[in-house]
């Protein structure tokens, strides 16, 4: 199909304010993803003892942040240089890595609706048998995974259910009698409406940028709407 001149300088114009839209907004989000990676060194570095569950001690914070800043980098950078670049390749490769990822939110998603009695169960075990460890072992409330001193302090709180899961109670729990158990669970409800929020906005920019993406592929490969 050949283009009124007019008519093809507006669509050219059209791509390449998108093009540029996206380089900013992927150079943005890289950034961003820079930022995150250097909060998890950091915490790694300040924070010794990040993880709430014995079982799983190497998905702490300080892991967590290492990963989605070292994929935000990357998918981010995947789509600046291909928008920049109108680089086909680099283009898709964005779009698929896009698409995985809101796969696999949408199905975490589901696991934490659908099994939500038996990780909240799983929670309640994983404290319980890290706060034991901690009184086999001594140390002041602090064992290989969890610093009971700094869960206490941040949720003000005391033992898992309360302050008698304690033989002798820490400097951290003197005044609080609530379990540190009841607090995660109520906080983390407090905060599903936030964090749905969270969810539906990052899905969205998702899709915008997988829309985004496949518009500058389909573009670039017809020759009469290629542009430099």
């Amino acid at each position: 199909m050949i283009w009124p001149e007019p008519q093809k300088q507006k669509k050219m114009s059209c791509l390449k304010c998108l093009k540029y839209t996206m380089c900013v907004v992927n150079f943005i989000f890289f950034l961003c993803g820079a930022a995150i990676f250097g909060l998890g060194i950091y915490m790694s570095t300040t924070f010794k003892y990040l993880s709430l569950f014995p079982s799983l001690s190497a998905m702490n914070l300080a892991n967590g942040l290492y990963i989605i800043g070292i994929f935000v980098t990357c998918v981010s950078f995947l789509g600046f240089l291909g928008a920049l670049k109108e680089n086909r390749c680099l283009l898709i490769s964005f779009f698929i890595l896009l698409f995985l990822l809101m796969l696999a939110e949408l199905t975490v998603a589901c696991l934490l609706l659908l099994y939500e009695n038996e990780i909240d169960s799983f929670i309640e075990t994983e404290l319980k048998d890290s706060l034991k460890k901690v009184k086999t072992e001594g140390g002041g409330g602090v064992n290989t995974t969890i610093d009971w001193n700094v869960i206490q302090k941040t949720f003000d709180c005391c033992g898992v259910n309360n302050a008698s899961d304690w033989e002798t109670l820490p400097s951290s729990c003197k005044l609080a009698q609530t379990g540190c158990y009841s607090k995660l669970k109520n906080a983390i409800e407090n905060n599903l409406l936030g964090t749905g929020i969270t969810v539906i906005i990052i899905c969205s920019i998702e899709v915008l940028g997988m829309c985004f993406s496949m518009t500058l592929f389909c573009h670039i490969t017809k020759s009469g709407l290629g542009y430099k």
